[in-house]
């Protein structure tokens, strides 16, 4: 049986070089590890990712050498299935990656790296003991918004995520369609299509997702009921213009509104918290909300549009030394895209709490109020984040790699 002495490999390259060794294995085949310590994380990797085709027998338990029998016993990887889990037929030849038998410091990079290795319109299932959602975040963050997170099973035992890498190449996205007009954002609203935090997606992946029909969603978007005003053809505008126009108009309003709306919720909740209990948690996610807002609009007063305005001067003077201290544009859109889906993960449980923001029928007048309030602002949000993910950003994007070309 051949030997494998893992204490001479760069430690970069020790667990990539067990895989491959395993992986030249036929069925039934087997070799020694031989290493200075428990090679027990390694276990749970190969569990997580090989599923059940192994064996491994401890030959030596230390304490200096630790001797491990690693036996292929099958001739292709199964993915790792979840306690009682049902999968449908659609499903049953997505790889699971059961995140619950990976060593902590490894799992996210673990993930990532089988994110990396899809094709465009490929998938994989992750399966974990608790919500991931920090994880969607990271990925976000680190990858941008080019991928779909959707839920299969949520708790209480078990949560079931498809990751799956858009397709980059299947048409025009839904961002990119209600950015050059506006009036197609009024179809997407209509089939509750989000072109703002999912506005990366193609038409085609999101009707499937949604189970709608492709071409009847397209006819619409070919024949639009409302007209244009150039007055808000935003697309046209300078982006110094547009950035300026986000606070003055969205900003601004978030602002004057806020004390208001603070007022109402704290009154209405403690006029009617105990006979609707929603209202104590509407309350918390508000908080939240105003916690992430502040933020985020902090960071973008003084970080990403004094940055953008100092793309467009450079631009039109021809002196670019204000850039040449400047990092790339990048890094800070990406936080900022990142915050827009966790605003609008709020304003998602908020407008589900709310009915839509439909008051109850023994609702009061600050109660109903309230609920106008809240809506008016998410609508704003909504259109304030359309601005920026999909005209101002990609936008200053390839302006800042024009000018850094």
């Amino acid at each position: 049986m051949e030997s494998l002495f893992v204490p001479s490999l760069q430690p970069a390259l020790k667990h990539p070089t067990i895989l491959k060794k395993f992986d030249d294995l036929k069925s039934g085949e087997a070799f020694l590890l031989i290493n200075d310590h428990d090679p027990i994380p390694l276990y749970y990797e190969m569990k997580a990712e090989k599923g059940e085709i192994f064996e491994w027998k401890k030959v030596e338990d230390g304490p200096e050498v630790w001797k491990v029998e690693i036996k292929k016993t099958a001739g292709e990887t199964k993915p790792v299935q979840a306690v009682n889990e049902k999968k449908e037929e659609s499903q049953t030849d997505l790889f699971v990656l059961n995140v619950t038998l990976i060593e902590p410091r490894l799992k996210h990079p673990t993930i990532f790296k089988h994110f990396d290795a899809l094709k465009e319109g490929e998938a994989f299932e992750i399966l974990n003991d608790h919500d991931p959602k920090p994880l969607y975040y990271q990925l976000l963050g680190e990858r941008g918004n080019i991928f779909t997170w959707s839920y299969i099973e949520q708790g209480p035992q078990w949560w079931r995520v498809q990751i799956k890498k858009n397709d980059l190449q299947n048409g025009e996205t839904v961002g990119e369609i209600a950015a050059k007009d506006i009036r197609k954002a009024e179809v997407f609203k209509k089939y509750g299509i989000d072109f703002c935090c999912g506005g990366k997606k193609s038409l085609k992946q999101v009707c499937e997702e949604k189970g709608l029909d492709v071409e009847i969603v397209e006819a619409e978007l070919e024949n639009p009921a409302q007209p244009v005003s150039s007055a808000n053809d935003y697309n046209r505008w300078q982006l110094d213009f547009l950035a300026d126009y986000i606070y003055n108009q969205h900003h601004l309003y978030y602002y004057n509104e806020l004390p208001v709306l603070k007022g109402l919720i704290t009154k209405v909740t403690q006029h009617h918290g105990d006979n609707h209990p929603e209202l104590k948690y509407m309350y918390s996610l508000f908080g939240q909300l105003v916690q992430e807002l502040d933020t985020h609009f902090l960071r973008e007063e003084k970080v990403v549009f004094p940055f953008i305005k100092a793309l467009v001067q450079a631009k039109r003077t021809g002196n670019f030394e204000a850039l040449n201290s400047q990092p790339s544009l990048t890094d800070p859109i990406r936080i900022m895209e990142v915050d827009h889906e966790a605003a609008g993960d709020i304003l998602d449980e908020m407008q589900k709490l709310s009915n839509n923001y439909n008051p109850p029928a023994d609702a009061c007048n600050s109660y109903q109020f309230l609920y106008k309030k809240l809506k008016d602002l998410d609508e704003d949000l909504h259109q304030h984040i359309h601005l920026e993910n999909n005209l101002l950003f990609p936008k200053a994007l390839k302006l800042d790699k024009e000018l850094r070309s």
